[in-house]
């Protein structure tokens, strides 16, 4: 049969996080794609390590994820190194706690914050601090955590890359921008256009719903799901949400800005199709809360973070 030309997403089902087939599956997911790093290639495998929230820690994604991931990538021969830059605390500290670093420990894998800022003049005109240690890679694999959201109403893996952002400056744009949704959803796209090429597998294997992007409550969506663009990808997702663009700020955004892979009818689907998931169940906030984070709080909690007691 003929298969027209599209922007590829590929689903896969995954029932938990402990099977045995996980590296299997997402071994297929990239394949699907067409994603086969050469030898030798610099790797940022970023996660959302937002925090370190007992007792499921559904707010960050999960270890198995992340390390089948860099196991795929390290059997490609790519050099890897897994990084975040939290809103609050350390991407080390939050990996410690929520089983990461054990998970890694048998790798040959560096684990690191994405400090080092470099400050890059947007196309908007904001100049944002982006972590050297995220720019300086041949090619950055985003594995963000599905999860609601009180800013962005959902989040995933166009919103994930904001991590590269490093240090204090990071939740003081969400403060300035939060409440011009689509305006802070243009602040994220044009940092993921200012970063190296990517490539997004998505943990939704239990999502985080009804609030986030902490706090929330689990959903079995039993996904995992890949492509080279954040965009098509998050577009899929959001699809078997019973989502559209107009419910999200990012979505709508790139919908706006004519971004490839906003339209489902330019999505292929080599493997599970949407209609394969059931996301009837899964609730987002009625109402976006613009001032969730407050500078106030935001300084108080840098002190803490930077003063020996």
């Amino acid at each position: 049969m003929h298969q027209e030309k599209g922007i590829v997403v590929a689903l896969a089902k995954c029932g938990d996080y402990d099977s045995s087939c996980m590296g299997e599956t997402i071994g297929r997911l990239f394949e699907a794609i067409g994603f086969r790093p050469g030898r030798g290639l610099r790797v940022l495998v970023k996660p959302n390590l937002l925090a370190a929230t007992p007792p499921d820690y559904l707010s960050s994604t999960h270890p198995a994820v992340v390390r089948a991931v860099c196991q795929y990538l390290l059997h490609s021969g790519a050099k890897v190194q897994v990084g975040d830059s939290p809103t609050f605390g350390q991407a080390t500290d939050i990996a410690r706690t929520i089983g990461l670093t054990q998970a890694l420990a048998d790798l040959p894998v560096a684990l690191i914050n994405l400090d080092r800022p470099k400050y890059v003049r947007l196309p908007s005109g904001s100049l944002i601090p982006i972590s050297r240690l995220a720019i300086d890679n041949d090619l950055i694999v985003s594995v963000p955590k599905l999860k609601a959201h009180r800013q962005m109403r959902v989040s995933g893996a166009v919103k994930n890359v904001y991590g590269c952002v490093s240090g204090i400056r990071k939740p003081v744009l969400h403060f300035l921008h939060g409440d011009k949704g689509c305006r802070f959803a243009q602040l994220i796209i044009e940092i993921w256009q200012k970063l190296p090429q990517s490539v997004s597998l998505m943990d939704a294997v239990t999502a985080m719903h009804t609030y986030g992007p902490v706090k929330g409550e689990p959903y079995p969506l039993g996904l995992l799901a890949a492509s080279s663009s954040p965009v098509a990808l998050d577009s899929a997702v959001y699809s078997i949400l019973g989502l559209k663009p107009d419910q999200v700020p990012i979505w709508k955004t790139a919908l706006h800005l004519n971004l490839p892979g906003t339209k489902l009818e330019d999505l292929v689907f080599p493997l599970e199709v949407p209609e394969s998931f059931d996301g009837k169940g899964f609730k987002t906030p009625d109402i976006l809360d613009c001032e969730s984070i407050h500078p106030l709080k935001t300084a108080a909690h840098w002190i803490k973070r930077h003063t020996v007691g």
